[in-house]
């Protein structure tokens, strides 16, 4: 097992505000273009019909576990909706839009410096992302980095509390598992493979090929 610095419940509930608004923000144009006003703003009345205040007097990990809750259950009810009006060819639409959404938002000089170091030395590249990303999903729940070699990494999830949730099951499907895999070997040329068993999985990743 490999150690890795423990994220803040402020920056946890920081990292989980930044997701909800991003993906409530391109979900809505998304909408908008494919259904038209009246469909959005009836998206908006179903989403605003889940979500709980956030108390300013709360402490860092109330806020981030009320945050959390949050972005689960407004994630069932886009996949939800988006499925209702559009099909299951709307929502590979949606997640190709999310996807891009997800790119722009993550690009910066960073990711050309790791091309370079990716020419020069795949293995310390593949590394340094892993380490990364394993940092900054922290919010998404607990998890190990159980395994990481120049060539492969696993990290372990003993227990995802998304599937805690109403909806849960969509936002790990279409979330989890197909839309940030697809965003992360576009952006940064590595897999991402997923056994869940219930609400444990192991994830796998390799350099893309």
């Amino acid at each position: 097992m490999l150690k890795i610095k423990e994220m803040s419940y402020s920056e946890k509930y920081a990292k989980v505000m930044d997701s909800l608004k991003s993906e409530t923000t391109s979900t809505f144009s998304f909408v908008q273009k494919s259904l038209g006003d009246q469909a959005l703003v009836e998206l908006k009345k179903l989403q605003q019909e889940v979500l709980k205040p956030v108390p300013e007097d709360a402490s860092d990990k109330q806020k981030y576990e009320i945050a959390y809750g949050n972005w689960v259950l407004a994630g069932g009810v886009i996949f939800g909706f988006v499925r209702s009006k559009l099909g299951e060819e709307g929502i590979e639409r949606h997640i190709r839009v999310s996807v891009d959404a997800w790119k722009r938002e993550n690009a910066s000089p960073a990711i050309y410096l790791l091309g370079l170091i990716r020419f020069f030395s795949p293995g310390t590249a593949f590394s340094m992302i892993v380490k990364n990303s394993a940092y900054q999903t922290q919010w998404l729940g607990t998890s190990t980095l159980s395994e990481l070699s120049k060539s492969k990494a696993v990290v372990d999830i003993p227990h995802c509390p998304i599937l805690d949730y109403p909806g849960g099951e969509d936002v790990c499907v279409i979330g989890c598992q197909k839309i940030f895999p697809t965003a992360f070997a576009e952006q940064f040329k590595v897999n991402m493979k997923f056994n869940r068993q219930g609400k444990s999985c192991v994830e796998t990743l390799t350099p893309v090929k």
